[in-house]
């Protein structure tokens, strides 16, 4: 709805009235065919129409505009009466400054700030109606620091509301204890769970580093035990190589004596075989000499192969 037309002072234009409820236009909005209508004017409208008012043209909410500047300009310097003037307002403003004005007039009825009361009053008389409103409230005047209400004063007594306060205070604690020890309790709960938790999984790597210490004890008991054989092989090996060589040189010595015997043999008989030849046939000396020189070579290259 616009500004009542009434409140007006002096000529208003007829471009500056709403053409849906022909009051000045409030927070205006104008359509694509310029005529222009309240917002709340024209959204009420447009839920049941889809048409301009005035010249049925096609209208949508999202083809509305501002006014235009001009328009805005002579709207806004428009000189009206306060809303408060049946309560003794006599102040006239122009519509760019009359809700400043509004809000802050001493004609404009306000309620009552204290809890409980329902009276409105001018602005300028709240003052007067809380030093006397009966649910305005006050420090009690005897000391004990309640805050009361002028209607209870007669019932008012400071013992009573100073145990109710003190019960409120001891309940309130003993609330806050026992969330705090389900808080606590939960928090246990909650780190029990863990440690038992990292405990197990513990034990599984204890036992599983006892299953790998076993089979790492048990591979070297392996590689002790063959370490023993292979030694004691060695050993027998060496025994064996000990014997062999014993024997070989106890062979070698009796290969020796054996082709000194036999050599001795030989060279004593050479001689004897060379005159029963030299008997048969008569030889150069030159000959024998290099015949006996090159058997004696031949008898020693065998003896050296058979050693």
């Amino acid at each position: 709805m616009g500004y009542d037309i009434e409140r007006f002072v002096g000529y208003v234009n007829e471009g500056l009235l709403c053409s849906i409820c022909h009051d000045v236009l409030e927070d205006p909005l104008q359509a694509p065919c310029e005529h222009a209508f309240c917002t709340a004017c024209i959204h009420g409208w447009l839920v049941h129409h889809s048409n301009c008012p005035e010249d049925r043209q096609t209208v949508d909410v999202s083809l509305l505009r501002p006014l235009y500047r001009y328009m805005k300009n002579d709207l806004n310097r428009l000189q009206l009466r306060c809303k408060n003037r049946e309560h003794g307002c006599v102040m006239i403003c122009s519509l760019e400054s009359i809700e400043r004005h509004e809000r802050e007039c001493e004609y404009s009825q306000i309620p009552c700030s204290n809890a409980g009361c329902t009276v409105r009053v001018e602005r300028r008389n709240l003052d007067g109606h809380l030093a006397v409103c009966e649910y305005r409230s006050r420090e009690c005047p005897n000391g004990c620091g309640i805050i009361i209400l002028s209607a209870e004063d007669t019932q008012h007594n400071c013992i009573g509301e100073l145990r109710t306060e003190l019960e409120l205070l001891r309940s309130e604690m003993i609330c806050r204890v026992e969330e705090a020890k389900h808080e606590m309790e939960s928090r246990l709960d909650s780190q029990r769970r863990h440690m038992v938790q990292k405990e197990s999984i513990l034990q599984n790597e204890i036992k599983e580093l006892k299953s790998q210490m076993s089979r790492v004890m048990s591979d070297v008991r392996s590689l002790m035990a063959a370490e023993r054989q292979h030694r004691q092989e060695l050993e027998q090996a060496e025994l064996e190589k000990q014997e062999l060589m014993e024997l070989l040189r106890r062979l070698q010595k009796d290969c020796r004596l054996t082709t000194t015997e036999g050599s001795r043999k030989l060279t004593n008989l050479w001689p004897l075989a060379r005159l029963q030849s030299a008997k048969r046939k008569p030889m150069d000396p030159a000959a024998i000499l290099t015949e006996y020189h090159w058997s004696s070579c031949a008898h020693i290259q065998v003896l050296c192969f058979k050693t």
